[in-house]
Protein backbone atom coordinates (compact mmCIF):
# COMPACT_ATOMS: atom_id res chain seq x y z
CA UNK A 1 0.00 0.00 0.00
CA UNK A 2 1.24 3.47 -0.85
CA UNK A 3 2.18 5.86 1.94
CA UNK A 4 -0.71 8.12 2.96
CA UNK A 5 -0.13 11.72 1.91
CA UNK A 6 -1.90 14.97 2.59
CA UNK A 7 -2.74 15.13 -1.15
CA UNK A 8 -4.40 11.67 -0.98
CA UNK A 9 -6.49 12.85 1.96
CA UNK A 10 -7.44 16.13 0.26
CA UNK A 11 -8.56 14.18 -2.82
CA UNK A 12 -10.84 12.08 -0.59
CA UNK A 13 -12.15 15.15 1.26
CA UNK A 14 -13.18 16.62 -2.09
CA UNK A 15 -15.65 13.72 -2.43
CA UNK A 16 -17.51 14.70 0.78
CA UNK A 17 -20.32 17.05 -0.24
CA UNK A 18 -22.26 19.32 2.10
CA UNK A 19 -25.81 18.62 0.85
CA UNK A 20 -27.12 22.04 1.93
CA UNK A 21 -24.49 23.94 -0.04
CA UNK A 22 -23.69 21.41 -2.76
CA UNK A 23 -19.92 21.79 -2.50
CA UNK A 24 -17.24 19.64 -0.91
CA UNK A 25 -15.86 20.20 2.58
CA UNK A 26 -12.35 20.99 1.28
CA UNK A 27 -13.46 23.68 -1.19
CA UNK A 28 -15.75 25.19 1.44
CA UNK A 29 -12.76 25.67 3.75
CA UNK A 30 -14.22 23.46 6.48
CA UNK A 31 -10.93 21.60 6.97
CA UNK A 32 -8.52 23.52 9.18
CA UNK A 33 -5.90 20.85 9.76
CA UNK A 34 -4.88 17.39 8.57
CA UNK A 35 -2.53 15.48 10.86
CA UNK A 36 -1.07 12.22 9.61
CA UNK A 37 0.00 10.45 12.78
CA UNK A 38 1.05 7.42 10.72
CA UNK A 39 -0.36 5.50 7.74
CA UNK A 40 -3.13 4.05 9.91
CA UNK A 41 -4.12 7.07 12.05
CA UNK A 42 -5.35 10.43 10.77
CA UNK A 43 -6.69 13.44 12.68
CA UNK A 44 -8.86 16.04 10.95
CA UNK A 45 -9.70 19.39 12.55
CA UNK A 46 -12.73 20.91 10.90
CA UNK A 47 -15.43 23.50 11.31
CA UNK A 48 -18.93 24.03 10.02
CA UNK A 49 -20.94 27.04 8.93
CA UNK A 50 -22.56 27.25 12.37
CA UNK A 51 -22.33 25.43 15.73
CA UNK A 52 -26.00 24.47 15.25
CA UNK A 53 -25.39 22.71 11.92
CA UNK A 54 -27.65 19.65 11.79
CA UNK A 55 -25.22 17.89 9.41
CA UNK A 56 -22.26 17.69 11.79
CA UNK A 57 -22.65 13.97 12.48
CA UNK A 58 -23.31 13.11 8.85
CA UNK A 59 -20.37 15.11 7.51
CA UNK A 60 -18.00 13.67 10.12
CA UNK A 61 -19.13 10.14 9.25
CA UNK A 62 -18.73 10.83 5.51
CA UNK A 63 -15.20 12.17 6.12
CA UNK A 64 -14.27 9.06 8.10
CA UNK A 65 -15.60 6.75 5.37
CA UNK A 66 -13.84 8.71 2.61
CA UNK A 67 -10.44 8.65 4.32
CA UNK A 68 -10.77 5.00 5.35
CA UNK A 69 -10.98 4.19 1.63
CA UNK A 70 -7.23 4.95 1.60
CA UNK A 71 -6.63 2.01 3.95
CA UNK A 72 -6.48 4.09 7.13
CA UNK A 73 -7.67 2.27 10.27
CA UNK A 74 -8.55 5.19 12.52
CA UNK A 75 -9.82 8.63 11.53
CA UNK A 76 -10.54 11.14 14.27
CA UNK A 77 -12.61 14.12 13.18
CA UNK A 78 -12.66 16.98 15.65
CA UNK A 79 -14.92 20.01 15.27
CA UNK A 80 -13.91 23.53 16.30
CA UNK A 81 -15.45 26.94 15.88
CA UNK A 82 -12.25 28.82 16.70
CA UNK A 83 -11.87 30.59 14.42
CA UNK A 84 -15.45 30.76 13.16
CA UNK A 85 -15.91 29.64 9.55
CA UNK A 86 -15.65 32.26 6.88
CA UNK A 87 -16.10 31.28 3.23
CA UNK A 88 -12.93 31.37 1.11
CA UNK A 89 -12.82 34.18 -1.45
CA UNK A 90 -13.52 31.80 -4.36
CA UNK A 91 -16.70 30.66 -2.58
CA UNK A 92 -17.76 34.26 -1.89
CA UNK A 93 -17.22 35.02 -5.58
CA UNK A 94 -19.32 32.03 -6.64
CA UNK A 95 -22.29 33.20 -4.59
CA UNK A 96 -22.03 36.92 -5.23
CA UNK A 97 -24.70 38.31 -7.52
Amino acid sequence: MAKISKNNIITQLKTVIDPHIGLDVWTLGFIYEITIKDDKNIHILMTLTTPMCPLEGTLKQDIVYAIKELGVDHVEVETTFDPPWSPPEKIKDMFSV
